[in-house]
Parts: structure tokens; sequence; C-alpha cells
């Protein structure tokens, strides 16, 4: 009974017959808050295509009272309702939901032997976890992809059926899909079991998920293949996932593409080896080895941000690697965080390697009594933090066990938490734009179900931060109970030039940990306080920022912030005297200068250092010695530009000291 032919026509929807109700009246609230009545139970379909064919065409599902239901299924009271267009971030959802019950569905029929598991839909895309014996190969992909194109032109049925517990696992356990039948055991007894059917294919999901195969169209490809373990747990058995994106279109398919192209040849760990900046090996997963040029990059923008602190009213500190378990236990990491801090036992004693900076910045403001004047106090530390990420999880220099953070914390009172965040994002935007970043993503997240403190703490705190936000001018995203349980916070996210988010900086308000840790300071009535203690950073991870500056830049950081500034490169051996001069004068006025006096042609010099991307190259011959001029070659451009050494020097100064972006493309 399960196995009939399902084939389906947008027409068979929109001709269905639904049971006459007479006595039956429901009211459709629309989200611009107009209403329609309904005589009879409607579907999402239905309504879709009352309203216009080209919604109809481009509505993927609806959304009834708040949760997303297949655009076949019956509305049957009174409700409000939001047709989804698959254009839309929750239409682009379905869609690739949907392209995963596709692929699982190709898999199966190309190799039956296969299980599957789960395929849920991620940024970008999708995937899918099966079980089998033979890895999948990249052969295997094409051929999948071809067979799910194959399902779409199908335009297969797709039909939701509410099963019984028993029957589901009896069903899946039949067919040897014993991961599927694990998942409903597992599920909450009270929980509906549901069951998508698309041709002879069943798979359990809660959904929603397209009214056909064919509404998928065409805007998917399969993209790499990568092993998993069932349910995350490496103590369970090996999986094979299969990646691939989906999109409305496939114009907007085509453009991902793109820019996943774009984004290889960005890469920084690529970039990385090939401009000899940095390596990482086995024996330190998730440790950085920095080379003289990449650590040069390093320190400067660590200086630059120390620079940036010091005029901002911080004051660096810093504060011990190995602090005893008991702190994070009374702060409340050791609870939440167990898993993911190194620990030791030395001298009968329980050791943890810091994870974070905070409770440690806490240990420093309690030391001597604090007044209210005292307040605000800020405290800056590029603190080394160690956390145990799992090796999976671990990417270049962006995903790492061992890293450096520009954190700092600000005690305060509540009352100056509005004008503290203010001054901050103040700070960031001077931050980012140095760096050559213009387009930043505001997010506000506010209390979370399980919190400390009183709503009325919440309240002054979630205000405080919105109205710094509007007193920037900024537009920000509201994201409802998705704050720290200590409290609300703004994250600041990064857009690079291929159009990926980077969430980088933060500020979070907390009232728990300086209660927790015996923070206090002298109100001006003489009563002793707890300060609210805002956690801050702009870079976050300093080994993560620089990667994303790499790929942001292609390599080719701005002059104030690249390696080698200035290389000094000969025509000829008779300029070697004049070109060392010419490198102890850049020096001298504060450049990373070096000097290539190899006897090779000049042509391949330049070349040389242009795959190096450094900034200027200054070629010297003999002209050039006799007249004290140098011939300038800027990186991206095949133009020379000849000009007196001190007429660089000024030049090639003001680009560093006002931290020019360099632009390649108007070169």
């Amino acid at each position: 009974m399960w196995m009939l032919d399902r084939k389906l026509k947008l027409s068979d929807l929109l001709s269905k017959e639904y049971s006459d109700r007479s006595d039956m009246s429901i009211q459709i609230t629309f989200p611009d808050g107009a209403t329609k009545e309904f005589d009879q139970a409607i579907t999402g379909f239905a309504i879709a295509d009352g309203i216009s064919s080209g919604l109809r065409r481009n509505a993927v599902a609806i959304e009834v009272n708040g949760e997303l239901w297949d655009l076949t299924r019956e509305i049957e009271a009174d409700a409000s309702v939001d047709i989804i267009t698959r254009d839309s971030d929750k239409g682009l959802e379905v869609l690739r939901h949907d392209a995963a019950h596709v692929m699982a569905e190709a898999v199966k029929e190309l190799y039956p032997e296969t299980q599957v598991t789960i395929g849920p839909s991620i940024e970008n895309g999708f995937y899918y976890d099966f079980a089998r014996e033979e890895a999948f190969t990249p052969d295997d992909l094409v051929l999948i992809e071809a067979r799910m194109r194959e399902i779409v032109k199908r335009n297969e049925a797709i039909e939701r059926e509410v099963w019984d517990r028993d029957d589901a696992i009896e069903y899946f356990k039949n067919l040897g899909e014993v991961y599927k039948a694990e998942i409903i055991s597992d599920l909450p007894v009270d929980e509906q079991i549901t069951v998508y059917r698309q041709g002879d294919f069943l798979d359990l999901c809660r959904g929603p998920h397209l009214p056909s195969t064919g509404v998928l169209r065409d805007g998917f490809k399969l993209t790499k293949l990568a092993g998993a373990y069932w349910r995350g747990d490496s103590n369970n058995a090996q999986l094979q996932r299969i990646y691939g994106t989906a999109w409305a279109d496939k114009k907007q398919l085509k453009e991902y593409l793109r820019r996943m192209e774009e984004a290889e040849k960005r890469d920084h760990r690529k970039l990385g080896k090939a401009m000899d900046l940095f390596h990482l090996q086995d024996e330190a997963p998730g440790s950085v080895f920095w080379h003289p040029k990449g650590w040069s990059i390093y320190q400067t923008v660590q200086n630059y941000m120390g620079a940036k602190q010091y005029a901002h009213g911080y004051q660096e500190i810093k504060t011990p690697q190995v602090v005893d378990i008991s702190l994070w236990e009374k702060s409340g990491h050791a609870a939440k965080f167990s898993d993911d801090m190194f620990t030791l036992t030395t001298d009968d004693r329980d050791y943890a390697i810091k994870p974070m900076n905070c409770p440690c910045h806490v240990q420093v403001f309690n030391q001597g009594l604090k007044s209210y004047r005292d307040l605000p106090l800020r405290l800056a530390e590029f603190g080394s933090c160690h956390r145990n990420e799992m090796s999976g999880s671990l990417h270049g220099i962006m995903r790492v066990r061992s890293f450096v953070q520009d954190d700092a914390h600000i005690f305060c009172t509540e009352d100056q938490i509005q004008s503290e965040v203010k001054a901050f994002i103040d700070f960031l935007h001077e931050v980012y734009a140095d760096f050559g970043f213009d387009e930043i993503i505001y997010k506000l997240s506010t209390r979370p179900e399980q919190r400390v403190g009183s709503d009325e703490v919440w309240d002054r705190a979630e205000q405080a931060l919105e109205l710094a936000l509007n007193d920037n001018g900024l537009d920000w995203e509201l994201q409802p109970g998705e704050g720290a349980f200590y409290g609300p916070k703004v994250e600041f996210s990064l857009k690079d030039c291929i159009g990926r988010v980077w969430q980088c900086g933060t500020i979070q308000v907390d009232f728990s940990m300086p209660e927790r840790l015996g923070a206090e300071y002298v109100a001006e009535d003489g009563s002793k306080q707890v300060p609210v203690m805002l956690h801050r950073a702009i870079l976050g991870s300093i080994e993560r920022f620089l990667g994303i500056l790499i790929e942001q830049h292609a390599g080719a950081l701005p002059a104030w912030l690249a390696p080698q500034q200035v290389m000094v490169a000969t025509i000829v051996t008779d300029a070697n005297d004049y070109a060392i001069e010419v490198a102890k004068a850049l020096r001298s006025a504060g450049l990373r200068a070096e000097v290539d006096l190899r006897n090779e042609k000049i042509g391949y010099k330049v070349r040389e250092h242009s795959l190096q991307k450094i900034p200027a190259i200054l070629c010297i011959g003999k002209r050039e010695a006799e007249e004290g001029t140098v011939a300038v070659r800027r990186f991206g451009s095949k133009a020379q530009n000849v000009m007196p050494l001190e007429e660089f020097i000024e030049q090639f100064c003001t680009e560093v000291d006002d931290k020019q972006v360099f632009d390649i493309e108007a070169s």
C-alpha cells in the first residue's frame, strides 16, 4: 500500500475538491492585516493561487500562526498566514531540505543497499548522511545529481502522512533502515510521527516540503563528499556525507558557484603557504606556527589594536594561562563548557588552561577597594586562550584550539551601559574602516527563556543596547531569545568583498559573573553595589581575523599591514650600493623594506616579488643610481613611475599612516 504511483500536476492541487462544510467559516489574516473568509478548509496553495498566478508559481510553503506548513495541508480554523516564496530565507530553507530528500531518493534508486539517516538544510545548501559499505566517489556524485534531475522532471507529488509510531518503526526496520527506526524510537512518546512520500520513496520528516519534486527546479548542485559519525559521536558508526547547494533558480546557483570559485582563489590556507606566512602540522593540531612574514602581520594588527585601545581609555593587563578549576566552577564555565576545556592535575590540584579571559579580569578588578568614581573601568588583554574544538571542525587559522582575543571588559554602573556601548560602537567602526570593511551587520539578542536577573534589570539592559544602536543611526536586526543567560548582547558581523558574512565583534551585558565572583564597588551613598560587566571584542580571535583579512584582500594586504612593504630590486650590479642605501633610507622612515641584489633579470625579480604581493617594488638601475631616483612598480599595476627617493618615501609613508586600502581593480 505504500508503493503507489503518485505523480503530480499543479492543476491537480487547484482542482482538489474540498468536503462541504456549510456551517464552517474560516478567517485568514495576512501579514498586512487584511483578512479573508472561507466557508471551508483551505490549503496554502489555493490561497496563493487566489492572490495571483505569480505567487502560486513561486510559493513553496505557508506559515500558519508562526509555524511552517506544507502548501497542500488544509487550514481548518482561523489563522494568521504568510505565503513563503522560493527566494525568501525561509523559502530557501524549504528548497534545500527538499533537495536533501530528492538526493536521498536518487541514492536509494542507484544504490538500494544504502541506508539513509538524516538530511537537513544548512547555510547555502544541504547534506545527507548515508550508511554504505562501499565508499562514494566523485563519479558517483555525477550520477546521483543526474538522477536528482530526473526525479525533478518526474514532478512526483510530495505528500505528508501521519503514522502510528509502532507502524513506522516496523516499516523502516523491514526496509533495513535501522537508523530511521532508531530515530523514531528516540522521539518523545507524545510527538506526532510524520512521513513524507515522493514517488516510491518514503522518509521520516517533520517537514514542511514542496508540493512536488518539480517545484525544486534546477538551481541545485552536489558539491563534495565527507565523513561523519552517526549523531556526531565518534564512538558511533562512521557514515558518508554528501553535500550540495540549492538556490531559488539557476541564476542564483551560478552566482553562488562564482563566489565559491573566488573563495577558493582567496583561501587563506593556500595564500598562507604561497606567501610563507604560517603553517599547521599534526603534532600541534589547531595551533599555528607563525613564520617571520606572518608574525609581522600579527604584530602589526596587535600593536595597532593596543594603541587604539589605549586611546579609547583602556588599560592593558595580563592574566595567567593556568588557573585552579575552582575559579571556573565559581564563574559557571566549568558546568557549561567543561568539554571544551583543557585540564591538568598537579600537586593534587586540578587546573584549567584558560578558555576565556573574563573570570581573570574580575580578579584584577577585585584587587583593592573600588569607588563609583573609578567607573567605568576598562580592562583589556590580548588573552591567549585554549579550547578543545573537535578535530573535524578545525579549519586553517579560522578555527583553531589556541588563539588570542582582543578581549576587554568594562566594569560600570547600570546608568553607564548606554554611553559605554555607544562609545564602543564608534570605536569598532574606526577599526573596521581601517581594515577595509565598510559593510557591517548588527544584531541585538534579547533575553532567553533561562536567564539570571530580574525582568526589570533585563528591560533596562536591552533598552540601553537598543538606544545605543539607534543613537548611532544603525539598522539592526532583532534576535529574540538569543541573548546569553547572563544578559543581552549585540553582535557585529562583517560582509566581505564576495558577500560572505563573518561574525567578529560583540558586546555583552553581564549581571551574573561579577556577583558570582564577588566584585563590588562603593556607591555614592556609601553602599556596596555589584558592577555591571560588559564583555567586548572587536576582532574576536586575532588568528581568525587575520584569516578573514587575507581572504578579503586575496593576500594583497594594504601597505600598512603588508609584512614586506617595499622591495628594492637591482637591474644591474653597478646599482647595488645605491640599492642598499635606498633600503636603509626606507627602514629609517619606519618602513619594512628588503633588498634583492641577486644576479637575475629584473623581469624575473618583479614577477617573483609580485607573487608575494608586495605593495611596492623599487627597480634600481644605473640611471636611478646616478640621479637619486627610484622606478616604482605598485602591486596590481604594470605601470612604472620614476620619482625622487624622498618623494616616494613621503607618499608611501602617508599611505601607510592613513591606513589607505590599495584598490587593485582601480589600478
